[in-house]
């Protein structure tokens, strides 16, 4: 691969950061007009058709099995995203749920250890405890507290590693946009039937509603996914892991920006060490990206 190729898709990579960062804006205006589990629920049947179409192909060569799996998959994969919406509706501040979500990326080698008794990289043992301290100053802001907004979100991050683990392991072999295509429409369709019996949607949906749902589900589902499938399959995974982290980062600086949030120094400081874990997290990563460069 020649040095411009290779940047080319290392931007893909940063761009598809943005747009997952941009997903949390458009999701957060949105909940102003439509409740969480159908805007859940309509965002990923939208995208789910719109991958669907473009990964055709590759659903048709699936066998049984894969299908069974993917449908799996996305069942966690819609629990996930469920306790996640709830927490963004609940959270006061996107920036911090952005960090507190990003954990995952953390806590995924623990599942693993845990899990699948795989052996805990030195790396995890010094992140955790720079993800713990951060979750703590960001408790500082409320009084030594959690509140429902974080748990959720932390939650969510739980049920994101430990999805993650079962994907690398139970359905590397598939490709990777016939599954994320199967998996956001079982998010959709399960989001759509939890909301039933809870939720009324608003008769019309107002039209800057929609315009939101649009942007969450064309532009931060389905164009993110198709870009970063594409991507990943250009990059080493060392390259992969450390732009990845910057979705977090993105979405404080668009919140900043758009909805004008702002960081208690406690807050700034709870999402630094947050980063810093990450990081951490993501050494050996780094260490080859430093190498081979």
């Amino acid at each position: 691969m020649t040095a411009n190729a290779a940047l080319k898709n290392d931007l893909l990579l940063v761009l598809v950061t943005v747009l997952a960062a941009a997903g949390w804006m458009f999701s957060k205006n949105a909940l102003n007009g439509i409740p969480p589990l159908y805007f859940l629920g309509i965002r990923f049947l939208i995208a789910g058709a719109t991958l669907t179409l473009i990964s055709a192909g590759q659903l048709r060569q699936l066998q049984r099995r894969h299908w069974l799996q993917a449908l799996g998959m996305g069942s966690l994969f819609a629990l996930a995203l469920m306790i996640w919406i709830l927490g963004l509706e609940h959270s006061e501040h996107v920036g911090e749920g952005a960090f507190i979500s990003s954990l995952g990326v953390v806590l995924v080698p623990l599942f693993a250890r845990f899990v699948f008794r795989e052996v805990l990289p030195l790396s995890t043992w010094v992140a955790l405890p720079v993800a713990i301290a951060g979750l703590a100053l960001l408790s500082l802001d409320k009084g030594l507290r959690l509140e429902t907004g974080q748990i959720l979100m932390l939650m969510s991050a739980a049920l994101f590693a430990f999805h993650f683990n079962l994907i690398t392991r139970v359905v590397a072999q598939m490709p990777a946009l016939a599954l994320t295509a199967i998996q956001l429409c079982v998010v959709g369709a399960a989001s759509c039937l939890a909301a039933l019996p809870f939720e009324t949607l608003p008769d019309p949906i107002p039209p800057d509603t929609w315009g939101w749902i649009l942007a969450a589900a064309l532009i931060a589902s389905s164009a993110r996914f198709f870009l970063q499938a594409y991507a990943q399959a250009r990059v080493s995974a060392s390259h992969a892991a450390v732009i990845m982290v910057l979705e977090p980062v993105w979405a404080s600086l668009l919140a900043g920006y758009f909805l004008q949030e702002t960081m208690s120094p406690s807050q700034l400081a709870g999402c630094a060490l947050i980063f810093a874990a990450l990081l951490v997290n993501r050494w050996r990563a780094i260490a080859n990206l430093i190498k081979s460069g």
